[in-house]
């Protein structure tokens, strides 16, 4: 498998040039994108005779904020997309990171791949990353009501509301959460 990677990252590195940075990572083919070359090349991985990525696997949102054990040098919010060639039998992540971190925006490839509809707004929902040109841009998994973005490392691990059926009013009410933050330590007990 890592010959086959190898082979494809410099198959990338040819045809991309400096537009894209390529490498073998886990023993699969990944590439980093500037958000201006993105739709480009995620069309010409799709389309072109060297590469011809017909499936789009996944499409998932990251948060670098609190990455590793150092604090992360670059951008916060960026969108990884899997690709599978079923005709050439390779797979390539491609990784996209948001130019801005207040208001994260990364182009949609719905129009290229149809199963990224419901992965964007999966990364919508949870991480709170716009997806332009998006036809349906939505929550999908959180209630339409809901405040915040649950997967970014900067919500709170408690939420912000809890939910409870009030009998009085015969229904369901939201009230801020009751539970106190604690810190959790280890106790170490002497031997």
């Amino acid at each position: 498998m890592p010959k086959l990677a190898e082979s494809l990252v410099q198959t990338l590195r040819d045809a991309f040039g400096e537009r894209v940075s390529a490498r073998v990572c886990l023993g699969e083919a990944s590439i980093d994108v500037a958000v201006g070359d993105y739709l480009e090349v995620m069309e010409r991985l799709r389309d072109a005779p060297d590469f011809r990525f017909e499936q789009l696997i996944d499409v998932c949102g990251i948060d670098y904020s609190a990455y590793g054990k150092t604090p992360w040098p670059g951008r916060r919010f960026a969108v990884v997309s899997h690709l599978l060639s079923i005709s050439k039998n390779r797979r390539v992540r491609v990784r996209c990171f948001a130019p801005d971190d207040v208001f994260p925006s990364i182009p949609s490839v719905s129009s290229i791949w149809n199963s990224a509809d419901w992965f964007e707004r999966e990364a919508f929902d949870l991480f709170g990353i716009v997806f332009t040109g998006h036809a349906n841009l939505r929550r999908i998994l959180t209630d339409y009501g809901f405040d915040g973005h649950p997967l970014r490392k900067d919500f709170p691990v408690s939420g912000k509301v809890e939910v409870r059926y009030d009998a009085e009013l015969a229904r369901v009410v939201g009230d801020p959460v009751s539970i106190q933050p604690r810190v959790t330590t280890p106790r170490v007990f002497p031997e």
